[in-house]
């Protein structure tokens, strides 16, 4: 058994030399609005330390200093929300870069290591505890920090578990901020991409801040969960070589070439959680991904957009489809047409309707019958090399995490999927012990 031993809690602030040129008050637009009820985003970099250990407050030091150096690019993540109430019941929230800093902790997992996150199939309970703010909620960031960063120090290695405000920031954007810092830390004066923080408003109808029908007090509270409660967490891993055989199975039972890698892997992953969960084939079963939509809006937003610019969209089918014939690439296109259907008019339209009807995300998933993916191996994980080496592993928190949760990542291996799946003990056995899940068919 390991003990976390607290050493240091400190503020972190940009330095004095701010940019001027970004606006102190950054008001938010549905994408980001939709987040407020949800937990902060949690993810993490587990890295060996080659270090002598008498060197590591050295390294403590260096971080602090360059995260400072790096709000210096990114001030809204050391402001606060603001979260206004009229009286006609009607709320509104923007980021004010007020500079009241982030959170920083240092921290102990005394007889840890590295081996010990990587090696068993299922993640230790203790990755939880390397991070900072666990059950804060976005709209909680009036008070608590936009970002917090706890440095675990274990036997032969460091995690960095990073908590960042979901209502600030997308999983582009976080990683964006994360590949700046370490850029930062290794020398760099400034970021190789700078963000841009003009967030995007339909057109000039469309009033800022955005008001909605919410209070503070009555709306935007969610329910506490146990953490007891929380799922089991699997890594599976995926070579380039099974994902080439899944991708073209799926075209092929399909006949297309639109289908993509990613949405065959999902496909895959779909039809084995259901057939180990035994639901009634005649069910509806639900699959929700995370749709980036900054080159899907004309004129398309810069890459380096800096906040939300994602839509939710579910494919939605009876569970037998999964398993007639050539379901296997049907299903997987029906995946890829929703997708594809999230153009600029079905994009513009949403944003509409969600100003005249606003909504908030509720957080975890209720049922087995629907599975969400969140995060993309397309991300940037293992450049960010702080200066001791590249990481050895991605983990994710607890946050909005349930049965169905699932988390992709890129592997540390070149063209590999690492997929963090969270469900029941029973259908994770299955799934690691079945040749077909495993081997691919």
């Amino acid at each position: 058994m390991s003990s976390m031993k607290l050493i240091s809690t400190t503020t972190i602030q940009a330095p004095t030399h701010i940019n001027t040129n970004i606006p102190q008050k950054i008001h938010l637009t549905p994408w980001d609005l939709s987040s407020l009820q949800l937990e902060m985003n949690q993810k993490g970099l587990l890295f060996h330390n080659p270090q002598n250990p008498n060197e590591t407050s050295n390294q403590i030091q260096h971080l602090k200093n360059s995260l400072s150096s790096t709000f210096a690019f990114f001030p809204p993540l050391s402001g606060r929300l603001i979260v206004d109430d009229d009286n006609k019941n009607k709320t509104s929230c923007f980021i004010l870069c007020n500079n009241l800093g982030a959170l920083f902790i240092h921290a102990i997992a005394e007889n840890i290591s590295v081996s010990d996150i990587l090696k068993p199939n299922y993640v230790p309970p203790i990755v939880q505890s390397f991070f900072p703010l666990n059950k804060a909620k976005n709209y909680e960031g009036t008070s608590k920090p936009l970002l917090a960063v706890q440095v675990t120090e274990l036997v032969d290695g460091i995690f960095i578990g990073f908590s960042i405000n979901h209502a600030v920031v997308d999983g582009k954007s976080f990683w964006h901020f994360i590949n700046s810092w370490s850029e930062i830390s290794r020398g760099f004066d400034q970021p190789s991409k700078l963000p841009t923080f003009n967030h995007w408003f339909l057109d000039d109808s469309i009033e800022t801040p955005i008001k909605f029908p919410f209070t503070k007090e009555d709306n935007l509270k969610t329910t506490e969960t146990d953490e007891n409660s929380l799922p089991l967490e699997r890594i599976f891993h995926f070579t380039k070589e099974k994902i080439a055989k899944l991708k073209s199975k799926a075209n092929e039972e399909a006949n297309t070439n639109k289908i993509s890698s990613l949405q065959a892997l999902l496909t895959h992953l779909w039809r084995n959680v259901i057939r180990y969960h035994n639901i009634d084939l005649e069910e509806e079963i639900m699959y929700y991904l995370v749709i980036d939509v900054r080159g899907r809006v004309v004129p398309p937003l810069s890459k380096n957009y800096f906040g939300n610019a994602l839509q939710v969209g579910g494919v939605k089918v009876k569970a037998k489809e999964l398993f007639v014939e050539r379901g296997f690439g049907k299903v997987a296109f029906e995946m890829n047409r929703m997708i594809r259907s999230y153009g600029d008019d079905t994009l513009k339209k949403n944003y509409e309707n969600w100003v005249k009807n606003p909504s908030l995300f509720q957080g975890r998933l209720s049922s087995i019958k629907a599975l969400a993916t969140s995060s993309s191996p397309r991300f940037d994980f293992y450049g960010n090399d702080f200066g001791w080496g590249r990481p050895v592993a991605v983990r994710s928190g607890g946050a909005n995490k349930s049965d169905g949760t699932i988390t992709m990542f890129c592997g540390e291996e070149e063209d590999r999927i690492d997929v963090e799946v969270c469900l029941s003990y029973d259908i994770l056995e299955a799934m690691g012990n079945d040749p077909q899940f495993i081997n691919i068919f």
